[in-house]
């Protein structure tokens, strides 16, 4: 206010993934664009490297911030779209089709192929959308959509599919009408001149109203992702318009080894003094290799905000960052805690073919299969791993962000070598479920690749003679879950002997498709109307609760609402003291704990009852579910968690018989392990 004449740029994640109207969890309603609320000139959205240089050098030049309005990544508020562009009506889910003249049931059809053949027709043109608008009256129900040309016949070179020649071009000189052409028919015709064409998204006050239409703009959203075919995409909010330009082109590797490898002091400012920084701690040695995901993981936003092409650093800059990491870093053991990224094995993955690639609208580039046109070596990521592991003071590298196990599993000598060099006892894998119906809702892999992978994991573990075990990441109360699923997820947990401790429950997050399924109960993944079927979403504060509880289906204190449920869905036999029920019966319970002589709700009270053999005889493994970012704000008393491992380990054995003297002073909650390098008593040294 008391610098009016200053501009005023957005930017930062918050803002990346509120640059349209989206849903806000916590408001538990539909906000306006954040550049509206902001009351700011423009907003860059993603990491903006691109944008941030043009818009400087744009001001720098002299130009106004209001000039400003066709930069690749970015979002200004406009009146109206520009004159003479071509607009895809993308405002509406269900448009009107023919109707049809009602058949006389009296009449006789003396030619039943006729009958056949109408039918096979009306078959086909419903599967190409075609029944919505009449291709032989294409042109005159577009003119009808655009008053302005109703005395001017439109510009095409020939429609060949309506058999449309044309008559008379409009003078490029003259002002041209914006033209409007329905969604149905974006990609039936030559009408659209692929420059000058954006996409109209249903207004904020139709989203906020209509979950539906809510649903159906996030999934136009998500089709425009690709930089390479992107278009321009506008949605009207009271009087202004908020303009979204496409997407950025992704940086060679030569422009991202200049953000990274500029002169970063690797410390926090000195503002902070001596303050403990948990971020900072949890990044300090950590080494990002590349940005973006093509897995499409539709509970995630990082597609939205860093984009689906993947774009990697040079394996030199990758090398003399570590080298920086063992000079610059204050306390520096020797331990680089991550080389990765968004997820650990997609470094210098990429689309085999550009031209495909340039019209490529796909979710995602591994589900429901990986796409042919996908490179899936991972030979530079080997290459990678052994290069740096020859850095002079590293001793030990960590593989910690996310792994796509799925994309995995197709190069086995890249598994082997992270199994062999870069696992410490444990890792960290997400399966996020067991269902498959809800797999799909996620657009995550089915369970076989997961079983592949672990008889991969248990394989070069053997051949390298460690002892190592794979944590899986679980979610609860994603949409598309039902209790049943949940509690399919919970018998797979036991009977594999997993006790997961800190788990994630599913929040929307802006702008990612499960939210757009938490808002509307339908799928986006799919054409949608008005009549798509509804997938069930845990809303409700107690059900969510359940299905969290499943999850920690072995402490005592969810044993309540897990008995209480299991009766509700007519499954007593889950129910007792045998091993093939999930949660022990009031009188077992009470009974063991009796025995026991401690507190039937404390944590542990049911040990003996979680925790049958599984089949393989391995010994149970405690783990947490991924949370990035958020806080764990459930404080229960832990355990050690050498105590899950009994006598298998020797470290183990001699951290056992210290407990029966003194107490554990190292009281780390169950499922945290030591960063590899440094080895406690709670699991055994990692192999270098």
């Amino acid at each position: 206010e008391a610098y009016k004449d200053v501009p005023i740029v957005l930017g930062g994640i918050e803002a990346s993934l509120r640059r349209i109207a989206q849903y806000d969890y916590w408001s538990n309603e539909v906000r306006r664009s954040v550049l509206i609320d902001a009351t700011a000139d423009i907003l860059l959205y993603g990491n903006a490297e691109r944008a941030i240089a043009e818009v400087a050098h744009s001001l720098a030049a002299g130009k106004n911030i209001k000039e400003l309005d066709n930069i690749r990544g970015t979002v200004v508020i406009k009146k109206g779209p520009p004159a003479g562009w071509t607009e895809i009506d993308s405002t509406r889910i269900d448009w009107p089709g023919n109707i049809d003249k009602l058949p006389n049931p009296y009449e006789y059809q003396h030619n039943s192929k006729s009958v056949v053949d109408a039918a096979q027709t009306d078959i086909n043109n419903s599967q190409v959308g075609l029944r919505q608008l009449d291709p032989d009256k294409m042109a005159e129900q577009i003119a009808a959509l655009n008053p302005s040309d109703a005395n001017t016949q439109l510009q095409t070179q020939g429609c060949p599919a309506q058999g449309i020649e044309s008559e008379k071009v409009l003078d490029p000189n003259e002002p041209q009408p914006i033209r409007i052409i329905p969604m149905p028919l974006q990609n039936r015709s030559d009408l659209v001149d692929d420059e000058k064409v954006y996409v109209r998204l249903p207004s904020f006050d139709k989203v906020r109203k209509d979950p539906i239409l809510y649903a159906h703009a996030s999934r136009v959203l998500h089709q425009e992702a690709n930089p390479f075919n992107a278009r321009p995409m506008i949605q009207k909010h009271e009087n202004r318009e908020i303009w979204i330009n496409p997407p950025p082109i992704p940086l060679e590797t030569d422009e991202l080894d200049g953000v990274f490898d500029l002169p970063y002091a690797r410390i926090p400012h000195p503002v902070y003094g001596k303050q403990k920084i948990p971020a900072y701690d949890m990044i300090k040695t950590s080494v990002n290799i590349m940005r973006g995901c093509f897995g499409g993981c539709t509970f995630c936003s990082i597609t939205e905000h860093e984009g689906r092409i993947i774009q990697s650093r040079s394996q030199e800059s990758i090398l003399k960052e570590i080298e920086d990491i063992r000079d610059k870093v204050p306390g520096f053991t020797g331990h680089i805690s991550d080389l990765g990224g968004p997820t650990a094995n997609m470094y210098r993955l990429t689309c085999k073919d550009m031209p495909t690639l340039s019209k490529c609208r796909r979710l995602s580039c591994v589900h429901p299969t990986i796409c042919k046109n996908l490179t899936t070596s991972h030979k530079h990521t080997t290459n990678l791993y052994r290069e740096a592991r020859k850095i002079r003071g590293v001793h030990t590298i960590s593989i910690a962000s996310g792994l796509r196990y799925d994309l995995a599993v197709q190069d086995p000598e890249y598994v082997k070598e992270l199994v062999t060099h870069h696992v410490g006892g444990y890792l960290k894998i997400a399966p996020e479920h067991t269902e498959d119906d809800v797999l799909a809702q996620m657009m995550k892999p089915k369970m076989s690749s997961y079983y592949e992978f672990k008889r991969m994991f248990d394989k070069f573990s053997k051949e390298a003679g460690k002892e190592q075990f794979l944590i899986p990441y679980f979610i609860a109360a994603h949409p598309g879950t039902r209790d049943e699923d949940m509690l399919n997820l919970a018998l797979w947990l036991k009977k594999n002997n997993f006790e997961v401790d800190q788990v994630q429950t599913f929040y929307p997050s802006p702008m990612s498709l499960a939210t757009a399924m938490y808002v509307s109960e339908r799928n986006p993944l799919k054409k949608l109307t008005y009549k798509s079927s509804k997938i069930a979403i845990p809303r409700g504060i107690e059900q969510r609760r359940l299905q969290k509880a499943l999850l920690r289906y072995h402490d005592p204190a969810n044993w309540p609402i897990i008995r209480e449920a299991l009766r509700k869905m007519r499954k007593p036999h889950l129910i007792g003291g045998s091993i093939s029920a999930l949660v022990p019966d009031e009188a077992t319970e009470k009974s063991r704990s009796t025995q026991r002589g401690h507190n039937p709700n404390a944590r542990g009270a049911g040990k003996s009852f979680a925790s049958k053999p599984a089949a393989t005889g391995k010994p149970a493994v405690s783990g947490k579910s991924s949370n990035a970012g958020k806080p764990n704000t459930h404080t229960q008393a832990q355990k050690p968690a050498a105590k899950a491992f009994g006598d298998k380990f020797e470290s183990a054995k001699k951290f056992n018989s210290q407990q029966t003297t003194k107490p554990a002073h190292n009281n780390r909650p169950a499922g945290k392990t030591a960063p590899a390098g440094k080895p406690t008593g709670k699991r055994p040294t990692p192999k270098k």
